[in-house]
């Protein structure tokens, strides 16, 4: 008895979360756009997520998905139309090329229960500008070109696939970029940022995560104040920051500046840039470099090791300073407290 008593309690929440899903996965309402040519969208909603994705012009259409904010509500369709209709305004209209999706409460609901959250899934062509903003949900975007700009307070950031103007920033939530290009601006206070198979000007910013880069051309500059920093294959110019994590980065074909406050560091230059300046208040630096380019050498710290030759300059226990094949690319690194160790290959 006790048995079938178990089994039965663990059966009503698989029932709530199948009617939480239902609303999730079946549209309440599907708008055509196929007959319109969408050149901005404007979506705004306080408690769903935004889906962006451009395809072919002839299967543009909006789908709206509307569920009870409370996991444990069962209500049905006609219910939940009613809750919409009596506590939100929603709009959906196209004018002169731009798509208008307006979600918002007509007042302010003060009990949680009753609230709904409202998603918007957008399919149009891939010459689109958007303008998206939400309070509780995630934003992604795929395949599209023109100026992207989305925010979102509660949500993480996909974004795939885009060209142009891209401009998003999250309060609480993670940011994955991938196969994107041109001039990209993407912050968030509480998550990780992860990008990959990108080019153009990259500013990568985070609060409380870490940043993994790999795949990137162009100039990069990406910072973070509570994380490591990963990154692989990166050519042009790179700045990486952060105030409480490790640096690892490998085959980096480019200028660099990096720095932490709170980790070791570990750096593999297959291909010089400009300069390089690394520098390390509370730990290590491992620092690999091509053997046969001209530096100029400044570098500070407990000297661990190194394997010069055809160098002319000092070097002692605390420091290397000189030139290196003749002198050159610049080449400054500074660790306040750790050792540096300094390989030529």
């Amino acid at each position: 008895m006790k048995k079938y008593l178990f089994l039965l309690l663990m059966a009503f929440p698989a029932c709530f979360v199948s009617a939480q899903n239902k609303w999730d996965k079946e549209p309440y309402l599907v708008k055509s756009l196929s007959s319109e040519s969408i050149k901005n969208i404007e979506a705004k909603t306080s408690g769903g997520s935004i889906l962006v994705a451009g395809g072919n012009p002839s299967d543009s259409r909006i789908e709206v998905y509307v569920s009870p904010s409370n996991s444990n509500s069962s209500m049905n369709k006609e219910e939940l139309k009613q809750r919409l209709d009596q506590l939100y305004d929603l709009d959906i209209s196209v004018a002169k090329g731009e798509l208008s999706a307006i979600a918002k409460s007509k007042q302010e609901i003060k009990d949680w229960k009753k609230s709904l959250n409202i998603a918007f899934k957008i399919y149009v062509a891939q010459n689109v500008s958007t303008n998206l903003k939400t309070s509780g949900g995630s934003i992604s975007l795929s395949n599209l070109h023109g100026t992207q700009k989305f925010q979102t307070s509660g949500g993480s950031l996909h974004i795939d696939q885009i060209t142009g103007q891209i401009d998003g920033k999250t309060s609480g939530g993670s940011i994955r970029l991938q196969n994107s290009r041109d001039d990209i601006h993407l912050s968030t206070s509480g998550g990780s940022i992860s990008a990959s198979d990108c080019s153009g000007t990259i500013d990568l910013k985070t609060s409380g995560g870490s940043l993994e880069l790999s795949d990137l051309k162009g100039v990069i500059n990406a910072k973070t104040s509570g994380g490591s920093i990963n990154g692989e294959a990166v050519e042009g110019e790179l700045e990486a920051r952060t105030s409480g994590g490790s640096v690892h980065l490998k085959n980096i074909k480019s200028s660099l500046k990096t720095s932490t406050t709170g980790g070791n560091m570990k750096v593999e230059i297959t291909q010089l840039g400009k300069y390089i300046d690394i520098s390390n208040s509370g730990g290590d630096i491992s620092v690999t470099l091509p053997k046969t380019k001209g530096l100029d050498l400044d570098i500070s710290g407990r000297i661990a090791e190194t394997n010069f030759q055809n160098f002319d300059g000092k070097i002692d226990e605390k420091t290397v300073k000189g030139k290196l094949n003749g002198g050159g690319i610049p080449v400054k690194i500074e660790a306040k407290s750790g050792r540096v160790m300094l390989q030529l290959n």
